[in-house]
């Protein structure tokens, strides 16, 4: 069926998405995007030859699956246009707009659609995310898995059994490239400090990171045992260490984390709110 997944919205995330859905073999054919955005637009038709157009009413009597990539602040907007011309059909809804709770972009569609809402993060861009998602009580076996799918073109997926828990996830990975990029930061203004050249001081860093984080994940140990792994008692690590503890890391990334948690709850309700 032509354009059976219908994205509104083709900004960085929605590309991402398609361009990992042809990748892992979906049919352009199979595919369509809504984009108010013109020169948007012609590059997804140019790049990925899928069925594109202004707006998603024109797209949306063919969907099976209709993802939802708009900015939070336009949803409610975007959703209503919708409305009317699903008529009875009750397609699947998958939606990435952060924020937003099931049952508002449910009610504002109309109701009594499957709603799947997801929380990506940045590595998503280059098929390295992780994305944790939630169904409501309208979303069947068939439909978990178009889901799923969807999603895997750009990372890992997770489940979550209750909706509240996408704040917790927000904290932890949906901000948490941010915390990876400030340590890389930091090691980095440190080695330049110890005499490396910045070249040098950033791929160190860098290829450091991504070999530990492709050894944690490959290993299957956990954290705990891969850094005792790698600490020599009296040696150069078990120093540094030692350093990072006085300062109460663990305790840090619990205040960052909890900081975090309590932020996207505000931000969640004022996004309802708003939008």
């Amino acid at each position: 069926m032509a354009g059976e997944i219908l994205f509104i919205g083709g900004g960085n995330m929605g590309r991402a998405l398609l361009g990992g859905l042809i990748a892992d073999g979906t049919a352009p054919e199979r595919l369509a995007v809504a984009d108010p955005d013109q020169p948007r637009r012609e590059a997804l038709a140019r790049d990925f030859g899928m069925l594109t157009a202004a707006r998603g009413d024109d797209l949306v009597g063919e969907a099976t699956v209709v993802v939802l990539a708009v900015k939070p602040q336009i949803v409610k907007q975007v959703a209503r246009e919708l409305a009317p011309h699903f008529g009875a059909r009750r397609p699947l809804i998958v939606s990435i707009v952060a924020g937003i709770p099931e049952t508002d972009i449910d009610s504002w569609l109309g109701g009594g659609f499957p709603v799947v809402r997801c929380m990506p993060n940045t590595p998503a861009l280059v098929r390295q995310g992780i994305t944790a998602l939630h169904a409501n009580g309208q979303v069947d076996a068939a439909q978990r898995l178009q889901a799923e799918q969807i999603l895997a073109a750009v990372g890992a997926v997770v489940w979550v059994p209750d909706e509240v828990q996408l704040d917790a996830v927000t904290a932890v990975s949906g901000s948490g490239p941010a915390y990876f990029f400030a340590v890389m930061e930091a090691m980095e203004q440190a080695g330049l400090k110890l005499g490396l050249s910045a070249e040098v001081a950033r791929q160190l860093t860098l290829q450091t990171a991504l070999g530990a984080a492709v050894l944690a994940t490959q290993s299957g140990d956990p954290p705990s045992t891969l850094r005792a792994q790698v600490t020599s008692p009296g040696g150069t690590t078990e120093a540094a260490l030692n350093v990072l503890q006085q300062g109460n890391l663990t305790a840090l990334f619990e205040q960052a984390l909890s900081a975090a948690h309590r932020r996207a709850g505000e931000l969640a309700e004022a996004a309802a709110t708003q939008a």
